[in-house]
């Protein structure tokens, strides 16, 4: 960071030459310097409005920084927000306590399986990750989406395919680090909380726009600093397609999110008792975009990997498998845009994440918790993440911490 300064507001400010300035709240919390010319790259396109700011958890990713909020006027970069479109997380406490859950948890992480499809949808078994035949809950479900999707595939007919087996991804999990989980709070309350988006037909809606954009690119003869970094103009060619098709990408990522839980808390139920749920409730993107204002003026919003902290917004910030989780609430900081970070942010890359642990490092790196304990599930492994702790600190000026969560059942893809 060349001319970087810490600032008495919480934040890194780095002025970037040619471009919009970068407000970071990442005191104390490592970053890499490919993230740094992410930012940078976005900071020069000229629409962004005021600056960019970027999250603890700020990493490199595909297309635009992971834990970057971008505001802009007129135009929306369909790649900043990526392919799994509306990304987030939901969390439910429970009436259970600690001394309500038997002593071998491996009997309520196999119901959970059972329960809630996950792992790969061309798998077979227990890696079968859809729906062969949508149960009566996914089907009712699905009603109230199937008529914006048909609206969305009538003006982009390559989206025809995946549409016919988005109905079948409906209530699953997926892979990556996507994740369910049973957790404890600091009064040994029982947590549900679980991690997914919008399945294989948000990807295919994502990169299908964003292949839109790059031909405008090449069309206009526009240079950019990345050629992920391809936009699309407000009021022009594909522009209110694509702000429809990720509005309802991002109410699918909602109710796919429902309708996992509502199978958890059965399958709880099942292995467990029978309980009530707690008022306390949370559903929340972090992969997304919206039209909000700022600074006294009406943008799009795009968080990826960031999630709105609004004054009194409740949201969840996840640790990695092994480490604690946090349900927040906002304190609506206008420097962030009202944002925050959206987990502990990956510090080295899958590929290396496997060449640097060991099935037993994982192993003890994941004690005490009911999990996959195998070598698929090593690049998920605590320690190719952030300190969620470090993490925490650097957004003090964005959220108040109202829960911790510890997990003690984690089910991955």
């Amino acid at each position: 960071m060349s001319n970087a300064v810490v600032t008495d507001k919480g934040y890194v400010f780095e002025n970037t030459p040619g471009g919009a300035p970068i407000k970071a709240w990442t005191q104390g919390v490592p970053v890499d310097e490919r993230a740094w010319d992410q930012l940078r790259n976005t900071a020069r396109l000229p629409f962004v409005h005021k600056h960019v700011a970027a999250m603890p958890d700020v990493h490199w990713g595909f297309g635009a920084t992971v834990g970057s909020v971008i505001p802009t006027s007129g135009a929306i970069v369909p790649a900043a927000v990526g392919v799994d479109i509306g990304c987030g997380m939901m969390a439910v406490r429970t009436s259970l306590g600690a001394s309500d859950l038997p002593d071998d948890l491996s009997g309520l992480r196999n119901e959970i399986e059972r329960s809630v499809p996950h792992g790969r949808t061309a798998g077979r078994g227990r890696d079968k990750g859809s729906w062969e035949n949508p149960p009566a809950s996914v089907v009712s479900d699905w009603r109230s989406l199937q008529g914006g999707l048909d609206a969305i595939v009538s003006r982009a007919p390559k989206l025809r395919r995946p549409a016919n087996r988005a109905i079948r991804h409906l209530g699953t999990l997926g892979t990556g680090n996507h994740f369910i989980e049973i957790c404890l709070d600091e009064d040994d309350a029982v947590w549900a909380m679980l991690h997914s988006g919008s399945r294989g037909i948000g990807n295919a809606i994502g990169r299908y726009y964003i292949e839109l954009a790059k031909d405008d690119m090449r069309r206009f003869f526009i240079n950019l600093p990345d050629k992920d970094l391809a936009y699309l103009v407000e009021g022009a060619g594909h522009f209110k397609d694509y702000v429809d098709a990720v509005s309802w990408a991002q109410d699918f990522a909602r109710m796919n999110r429902e309708a996992m839980m509502a199978r958890v808390l059965r399958a709880l139920r099942e292995a467990v008792k029978p309980f009530e749920q707690t008022a306390t409730a949370v559903n929340c993107h972090h992969n997304y975009v919206e039209r909000e204002n700022h600074f006294g003026k009406n943008v799009w919003v795009t968080r990826k990997g960031a999630v709105r902290a609004r004054a009194g917004d409740l949201g969840i910030i996840p640790g990695s498998m092994g480490a604690r989780s946090y349900i927040v609430a906002g304190k609506g900081n206008a420097e962030s845009f009202h944002s925050c970070s959206h987990g502990a942010g990956r510090v080295m890359s899958r590929g290396e994440a496997k060449r640097t642990f060991t099935l037993q490092n994982h192993r003890d790196a994941t004690a005490g918790v009911e999990c996959r304990k195998d070598e698929g599930v090593i690049d998920e492994t605590p320690g190719a993440y952030k300190d969620i702790d470090a993490v925490m600190q650097a957004q003090t000026s964005l959220v108040d911490v109202v829960h911790t969560l510890k997990q003690v059942v984690c089910v991955k893809g």
